[in-house]
């Protein structure tokens, strides 16, 4: 049996993902940008966006199984804490920059997305 991202901590509807495009942090990394926003809840959800540019559907598929595989093991526990100190939940929505991310060693990527995300949402 997989283990998945359940629903709670998954971005599904449009307009999360329009918020968080419209009023997110962007930080970038040499294979992805992360786009960040509090939310209202105290869970923190994840989004993909992985453009048609990237290759065809076997390659963007990879990359999208391989990203979440990698949010599903190193998903936080706990939310983060604000700059005010409390702890809040997050909007990401991650985006691969280059069809390099289905090949890439997986250690690399887990290490550099891990990173991205931790450096993110602690701020």
């Amino acid at each position: 049996m997989r283990l998945r991202l359940s629903q709670a901590v998954r971005l599904l509807r449009t307009r999360d993902f329009e918020r968080v495009y419209r009023q997110g942090r962007r930080r970038r990394s040499p294979h992805f940008v992360l786009i960040a926003t509090p939310n209202q809840l105290h869970r923190t959800r994840f989004g993909l966006s992985v453009q048609a540019r990237l290759g065809g559907a076997v390659v963007r598929n990879r990359i999208k199984r391989r990203v979440r595989e990698i949010l599903r093991r190193h998903r936080p526990e706990k939310p983060y804490a604000h700059a005010a100190g409390e702890a809040i939940g997050w909007d990401v929505v991650v985006q691969p920059l280059s069809a390099e991310v289905a090949a890439a060693d997986f250690a690399t990527l887990s290490e550099e997305l891990t990173r991205l995300v931790e450096t993110s949402l602690n701020r």
